[in-house]
């Protein structure tokens, strides 16, 4: 029988301590581990995450515990806690290929017995099933990108509205001379950070031809305010922040799709520009940097939406007096050893973006600059 959600008196709202780790750290293996186990890339980001976001280890030597017995465990706790131990559940089990469907199975009795639903749990069976092509629309359907509305985006500043949230804006002036306008910003401010990160890398302004789409530039800002380069393993980072400083349950689907294309390939493409890449999650120290900017999405005050943020009535705040505003913290030391960089540094940027950067440079008549940043 599904355990009931507490009333607000009887809520435990304290971080968890090294016991209740215990307890769910069993649940997530017992709910997400393949049949014959947990991979190495599952094993890795279990230890990474709870270590990250609890400061206690996982306990992965207890054996398995049902879903009754996870939840009963979890009675105190409310609905906003048992989501969030449910996306980590999802989160591990989208890291393994093929997954099983008694592992989807499993992860709608957990999430039953802890009267909690997630919309990627459907994107799960999917995957399970090989129904690829429908798993793609069930991110649009029951993602991050569920209620959009074509006239609501108003933080994104095209001339009109838009149809789909991931639709291309390639002739939309006003747009472009917008973007273009944050180069004569003081050399210290967040929009002439982000015009030094576009312009190294040869990415155009929203509003012209081979940019990415309004929506997904919107991430680009958070590049340069949560410090990180734009490799493929840099991109799960930046989606694991800003899908975690999101209280919207929905936003875990941003990083469901980073993982389903740039670790297993479950999806083909993504975000109107994002095309599969697989394999980067399984790379040395990517667990535990991804973990970590899960830890630095959580501690941001309040909840954010950084793609639905106004970017341009903050760009002219220092970067510093940014990351003050929003609450940004430090990377962790686990995660700067484990080869977190930022837009700026060597290896924040791919050796394909730095061509651009050049080439972008050359067409412009003016010398090429990096600002820092090595492939």
């Amino acid at each position: 029988m599904p355990t009931p959600l507490p009333s607000p008196a009887a809520t435990n709202l304290e971080p968890p301590e090294a016991d209740e780790v215990a307890l769910l750290s069993r649940g997530v293996v017992s709910a997400a581990g393949t049949p014959s186990g947990l991979t190495a890339t599952q094993r890795a980001l279990v230890e990474a995450v709870f270590v990250a976001m609890t400061g206690h280890p996982a306990r992965l030597d207890q054996g398995p515990i049902s879903a009754d017995e996870l939840a009963r465990g979890l009675a105190a706790r409310n609905a906003q806690f048992r989501n969030r131990i449910l996306q980590v559940m999802v989160l591990v089990a989208l890291v393994a290929r093929p997954l099983a469907p008694e592992v989807a199975a499993n992860l709608r009795r957990f999430a039953a017995e802890m009267s909690v639903d997630d919309g990627m749990l459907s994107v799960a069976q999917r995957f399970a099933a090989s129904d690829f092509g429908l798993a793609a629309f069930d991110f649009q359907r029951n993602g991050y990108t569920a209620g959009w509305d074509p006239h609501a985006a108003t933080a994104l500043h095209t001339s009109s509205g838009l149809e789909d949230a991931w639709e291309l804006v390639v002739d939309d002036p006003a747009l472009a001379d917008r973007w273009r306008a944050l180069e004569e910003l003081p050399e210290e401010s967040l929009g002439h950070h982000v015009t030094r990160f576009y312009r190294a890398r040869g990415f155009a302004y929203p509003g012209l031809v081979g940019s990415a789409p309004p929506l997904l530039a919107q991430h680009d800002w958070v590049h340069v305010l949560a410090d990180y380069g734009t490799t493929v393993e840099a991109e799960l980072e930046v989606f694991a922040f800003i899908a975690r400083a999101n209280d919207d349950p929905r936003a875990f689907s941003l990083l469901a799709m980073v993982v389903s294309l740039f670790e297993t390939g479950y999806l083909r493409t993504g975000a109107g520009l994002f095309e599969a890449s697989v394999g980067h999650l399984s790379h040395h120290g990517v667990t535990t940097r991804l973990a970590d900017a899960m830890r630095r999405g959580a501690l941001c005050p309040g909840s954010t939406d950084f793609l639905a943020t106004d970017w341009f009535a903050l760009a002219d705040l220092t970067l510093a007096d940014a990351r003050r505003h929003f609450g940004v913290t430090d990377k962790s030391p686990a995660a700067l050893a484990a080869g977190s960089v930022g837009p700026w540094e060597a290896g924040g940027i791919s050796p394909f973006q730095q061509a651009a950067g050049r080439s972008m440079a050359e067409a412009g008549g003016r010398p090429y600059d990096s600002f820092g940043a090595t492939a």
